[in-house]
């Protein structure tokens, strides 16, 4: 297989947000969405509404996001809709596209663990995405970047809880109940990634940056401070190209801080997901990495 570009540089800046966009000359097409984590109540390490405001304005974009399926401040479309406020959201246009209890459900033919993923009914709104993730460390996951955006994050709370179990549980309130082996998790993350990528048709971009790099996720109320300096910021059009070069650049790093985020994606088996994502055919792990000043 060909190739997949990875674009990266190590500018952390709004401005070089938007570079990084520009550099995989995609034009995306009609109602833009830019999926992000809009951050748990209390948790200091999501990427802010500043920092992407220059990018939303480039494109045009309505920032969109979904339901939690676990405890805390985003689980009800009330308490979510509230902390969308607090955290400064409500100054772009902002979709929560599950905000209606009537879910989009996407059939997945081709599958390794679960054949539908439940996501929010707004979906149908947009023509086109910018997956743009912070890259960290996850609890469950190991890591969440691209792949997890796409699955995860597009999911309702009632996808949310079928990817979690891997297809066993659609009720939220079961799901620690009914938590299946690691790999079939991972399996049906990518799954679900397969049916958004599939959804927009040629029509999605990827963006990860890899700052405040924290075991944790942002989905945590209060994560473990970030254990390595900051990296950069990366694109592509292909997600499993792009959480492979994150995740050697980690490994590949000087920093004396990587063998705790290393830990945390082997304890959880994390690069199962990218495995299980290239069977699907949603991208390769062959790349080129491409520096951009």
């Amino acid at each position: 297989m060909e190739k997949s570009k990875v674009y990266f540089t190590k500018d952390l800046s709004s401005k070089a947000l938007v570079k990084m966009f520009e550099a995989l000359n995609k034009h995306l097409d009609g109602r833009v969405a830019i999926k992000l984590h809009s951050g748990e109540k209390g948790n200091q390490n999501y990427l802010r509404p500043e920092f992407v405001k220059p990018l939303v304005d480039r494109l045009g974009a309505t920032i969109v996001e979904c339901n939690t399926a676990y405890s805390g401040a985003r689980n009800s479309t009330e308490k979510h809709q509230k902390l969308i406020k607090e955290h400064g959201w409500d100054k772009f246009s902002f979709d929560l596209m599950d905000a209606e209890p009537e879910d989009v459900v996407l059939d997945i033919p081709n599958h390794l663990v679960i054949s539908k993923n439940y996501v929010g009914k707004n979906i149908k709104n947009y023509d086109s995405v910018l997956v743009l993730s912070h890259f960290k460390g996850h609890p469950m996951g190991g890591f969440g970047g691209a792949l997890k955006q796409l699955s995860i994050g597009f999911a309702s709370s009632q996808g949310k809880t079928n990817i979690h179990s891997a297809g066993k549980e659609l009720d939220q309130t079961k799901l620690w109940d009914n938590l299946p082996p690691q790999d079939k998790f991972l399996e049906s993350m990518a799954d679900a990634a397969s049916s958004i990528v599939k959804f927009f048709k040629g029509k999605i971009a990827f963006i990860n940056v890899m700052k405040n790099l924290s075991v944790d996720c942002d989905c945590c109320e209060v994560a473990e401070e970030p254990c390595m300096k900051d990296i950069g910021i990366l694109s592509s059009l292909d997600p499993v190209a792009l959480d492979k070069a994150c995740l050697d650049l980690v490994y590949n790093s000087n920093d004396k801080g990587k063998n705790h985020f290393i830990e945390r994606v082997e304890s959880r088996h994390g690069v199962h997901t990218i495995e299980a994502a290239e069977q699907l055919k949603i991208g390769t792990t062959n790349y080129e990495l491409i520096e951009i000043d």
